[in-house]
């Protein structure tokens, strides 16, 4: 049997991918109201411990509180509710 028959099959490895770390509404209720929300104070809160390619607000939970939120990226949900509230999201 050929050499190339005998040796396991590998898998491709895209070296262009990104690891984005998402984080839900109801995460960011901790904060005050009013506060400014990015990756470095999400860090020092704990909830993102490698933030790696970006971190991505998701539009799951409900969200109570006025946050100006700076983040890599959002989903459309996410950015009404924050909206909805009077605070700002913007795009990093």
């Amino acid at each position: 049997m050929p050499l190339y028959r005998r040796l396991p099959k590998r898998g491709f490895n895209n070296r262009n991918t990104k690891e984005i770390v998402a984080i839900n509404l109801s995460v960011l209720e901790r904060f005050d109201d009013g506060a400014t929300v990015d990756v470095i104070t999400l860090i020092e809160a704990g909830v993102v411990k490698n933030p790696r390619d970006g971190v991505k607000i998701l539009g799951n939970g409900e969200l109570t509180k006025k946050l100006n939120v700076k983040a890599d990226a959002f989903s459309a949900a996410a950015k009404e509710k924050i909206e909805a509230l009077g605070g700002t999201a913007e795009v990093i």
